[in-house]
């Protein structure tokens, strides 16, 4: 089968692999959707060669691609039918752990004790017709949601979803987002369905189109504005009582700790950089809390497309542009601008 691997300097290959076969507890899932999420960037970009290593780190090439949605092809030894059989619609919790420790335990093997593989990291991932995978990572992809939502929920929605339930948003409550990304606009759309006043902020004209669009209250460009204190003047001078950072942008980062009100809460979900607070004036004399939140576990993806499907929320209207896996160079080269909203691949 043919898989896209990124050799890094903002290049990738479309190189041969072997057909996977399950072994013990394992199946192979015929990819049906493949999204593309912002953190591929630092795997396509790395400069002087691709950072990631191989399934024994051995430095072989990995296939690209965390967000994995599609059909069960085929079922190895000793997996239960209740936990998978050939044909089943589902989507992929994109990690491997022990399986054993409280974590892997917890559905949690981002967290695993001994250590994780990243599917489309460190192991081979969705940019190809096939992937092999542990049955207990598999999600059940409810028949109302489109094999495309499905992997968008597999991180992009699915990481906006839990950073919303670590806020225990309300539907009485004002938060301000930072960043109209995927993740972003995620973050938009979930958290009108749950009740709450959006206020969305991101600097490109397009991404801000598409919060518009989503149903945000009010979007602003930060670059023209100052966000606290134009939060502050949309919330009565009390700020907004959560907010969240998808932007990983240090300015954002600050901007969602200061624009809260006392005893709010901000959330970061950006990966990288750093950010400089006033620990005193910032957090401390106004009793914020600050959290951080790293995807979901396998019951927090379930969640997370149960509640869509419920709600007939439209996750398909984040995607822009849907690809060939033999597109794959012109989807980066377009992704990599930071101008759109999502992208898909379509291995089959």
């Amino acid at each position: 089968m043919k898989g896209v691997v990124f050799t890094g300097d903002r290049k990738l290959e479309i190189q041969n692999f072997p057909d996977p076969t399950p072994g013990p507890g394992e199946v192979v899932i015929e990819i049906k959707a493949s999204g593309m999420c912002g953190s591929d960037l630092k795997f396509y970009r790395a400069i002087g060669g691709a950072k990631s290593m191989g399934l024994g780190g051995d430095g072989s090439p990995v296939i690209a691609g965390h967000e994995p949605c599609g059909i069960v092809a085929a079922v190895g030894p000793g997996v239960p039918e209740n936990l998978a059989r050939v044909g089943q619609r589902v989507m992929e919790h994109h990690y491997k752990g022990c399986g054993a420790c409280k974590h892997c335990q917890g559905g949690w093997a981002q967290m695993c004790l001994d250590g994780s593989i990243v599917y489309g990291a460190t192991g081979n991932g969705a940019h190809a017709r096939y992937m092999l995978a542990p049955a207990r990572t598999l999600v059940p992809l409810p028949d109302e949601l489109s094999f495309a939502a499905g992997a968008a929920i597999s991180c992009g929605t699915g990481t906006a979803f839990g950073a919303l339930k670590r806020l225990d948003l309300g539907g009485d409550e004002t938060i301000a987002i930072f960043g109209q990304g995927p993740v972003g606009l995620s973050a938009t759309q979930l958290a009108l369905a749950m009740g709450a006043q959006v206020i969305a902020f991101d600097i490109k004209a397009e991404r801000r189109e598409k919060a518009k669009a989503m149903g945000a209250h009010v979007v602003l460009d930060p670059e023209a504005v100052d966000p606290v204190t134009a939060i502050r003047e949309l919330t009565h001078g009390e700020g907004a009582h959560k907010a969240l950072d998808c932007s990983s942008a240090a300015s954002a980062r600050r901007a969602a700790v200061r624009c809260v009100r006392t005893w709010g809460t901000a959330c970061f979900v950006g990966e990288g950089g750093e950010v400089t607070l006033d620990v005193s004036s910032d957090m401390i004399r106004r009793q914020v809390t600050l959290v951080a939140s790293w995807t979901f576990s396998t019951m927090g993806q379930a969640a997370c497309a149960r509640f869509i499907a419920d709600r007939k929320l439209k996750v398909d209207d984040l995607f822009t542009h849907q690809w060939r896996l033999d597109q794959a160079e012109e989807a980066y080269k377009l992704f990599d601008t930071q101008t759109h909203g999502k992208g898909v691949i379509l291995p089959s």
